[in-house]
């Protein structure tokens, strides 16, 4: 199990060495390099779960998306965003590391539409300045998996221009521009607890000792947690789509569940893999495929990961804890 300063640990399930990393795997890459490179500003930004996810109507006025009513949690697994200034009028450029990369490193990926580069272009927007930015992302976070990867990549993205450039903005105007550009990015911003409303993006920053996670922590939805990742992805709205036609699974506190599960079975025999092995809770993360089992002792977390491998319902195992924040640095 990880402890409580471990970030995050990786065990692989196969044997695709493109999928190993381990401290063993001496990669470049590795999980357990996460040292960024010194240059003016660097931040660690965390995956985020939804431990309740009610999904209400569709909203013409939001572009279709949903009503939804949320408990965010921030959980410790990080992307590495670097972000240097650039000469004036040279322009943007983004590189991409990592061995996780899913169709982030598909040549067909317009790097303009990176999560990141929007959020550097609206930063740019906002400060009436040109976007003269490197920014390096070290990928940790798995692609398309529900665990909100690209948002914390724009989040990311915010938080280091904004000292970069000396805007010194606060997180209530950097909250107003990641409304903009997708439902979950406002929370990205600070990570710990929250609950969201609206279509994801009006955030209600949750304490630690309150009543809502005072309860959510008595029901087992805190503390150590395996995520089971997968090469497969799955898109957002094609999700969004199968829940308009099937609806909620009973009983399921995210409604996303039973549409993520029936485009992506292996889900669902993780969580009941899970919850057979001792899990407190167990629950597809966000609009999946991932899936969260939250462990409460050592001996819970040893189950689950074996009964995880020898079922081979997940392709990766990622232990680590929750809740979890941005790790923000200021380098020269």
């Amino acid at each position: 199990m990880a402890s409580e300063n471990q970030q995050q640990e990786f065990e692989l399930l196969t044997d695709d060495d493109d999928w190993s990393d381990s401290p063993k795997a001496g990669k470049k890459n590795s999980l357990w390099n996460t040292n960024a490179v010194v240059v003016k500003s660097n931040d660690l930004l965390t995956a985020k779960t939804n431990l309740t996810l009610e999904v209400g109507p569709a909203h013409d006025e939001w572009g279709g998306r949903h009503e939804l009513d949320t408990i965010y949690c921030a959980i410790g697994v990080y992307d590495t965003v670097t972000a240097t200034a650039k000469q004036p009028g040279a322009g943007f450029s983004l590189e991409l590391e990592g061995a996780y990369l899913g169709d982030l490193a598909s040549s067909r990926s317009d790097m303009r539409r990176n999560h990141a580069v929007l959020a550097l272009f609206a930063m740019a927007q906002a400060a009436e300045r040109e976007p003269d930015v490197a920014l390096t992302i070290t990928k940790r976070i798995p692609v398309g998996a529900g665990l909100g990867g690209g948002s914390a990549d724009a989040a990311a993205t915010m938080l280091a221009v904004n000292r970069l450039w000396e805007l010194n903005w606060p997180i209530e105007r950097l909250r107003t521009i990641a409304a903009t550009l997708g439902a979950d990015m406002p929370f990205c911003l600070t990570g710990g607890y929250a609950r969201g409303t609206g279509f994801g993006e009006r955030i209600e920053q949750l304490d630690d000792d309150g009543d809502i996670v005072r309860d959510l922590t008595e029901r087992g939805f805190t503390g150590h947690l395996l995520v089971g990742a997968y090469r497969a992805e799955l898109r957002t709205p094609e999700v969004y789509a199968t829940f308009d036609q099937i609806g909620a699974g009973d009983g399921d506190e995210n409604h996303l569940q039973k549409a993520a599960v029936s485009l992506h079975p292996r889900s669902g025999q993780a969580i009941e893999e899970a919850l057979r092995a001792g899990a407190s809770q167990a629950f597809v993360s966000g609009s999946g495929p991932s899936v969260i089992a939250f462990v409460p002792t050592e001996d819970a977390a040893d189950a689950v990961q074996r009964a995880w491998q020898d079922s081979r319902c997940v392709d990766r195992i990622i232990a680590t804890n929750a809740p979890a924040r941005p790790i923000v640095h200021i380098t020269a």
